[in-house]
């Protein structure tokens, strides 16, 4: 996707899952979160109690898997095993719309999967 945005120019740096980047004295852990996009990630905060959650998770679901790149298993499946393993209290500041913790989204991973979100 990068290429198809920026065709002339390569990235400053690649973000790899696990890295943490520290920002204003602020570690941020890179998590892999692929689903809306194949290279999607998070950045999460521990000492903030503070997940950036960009198009991955948004109160109430899943993030926008309508593209021709995305892939709601996928989006599922990074959000149960990357995300909902975070602290409940963990705020998710999302890349659309309000605010959200963990724990608020926790309860509704399977029926997000029966509908299919």
């Amino acid at each position: 996707l990068w290429k198809q945005t920026h065709p002339d120019r390569e990235p400053d740096a690649w973000l790899t899952d696990g890295q943490v980047l520290t920002v204003a004295g602020v570690g941020l852990t890179v998590l892999h979160t692929p689903g809306h996009a194949p290279g999607a990630v998070c950045l999460y905060a521990p000492a903030l109690s503070a997940l950036f959650g960009g198009d991955t998770l948004f109160a109430g679901g899943p993030g926008a898997t309508g593209r021709s790149y995305s892939h709601f298993p996928t989006i599922v499946d990074s959000i149960r095993d990357r995300l909902l393993t975070l602290p409940g209290d963990t705020v998710v500041y999302t890349g659309h719309g309000d605010t959200t913790t963990v724990a608020a989204e926790a309860p509704h991973l399977q029926e997000w999967i029966d509908r299919g979100f």
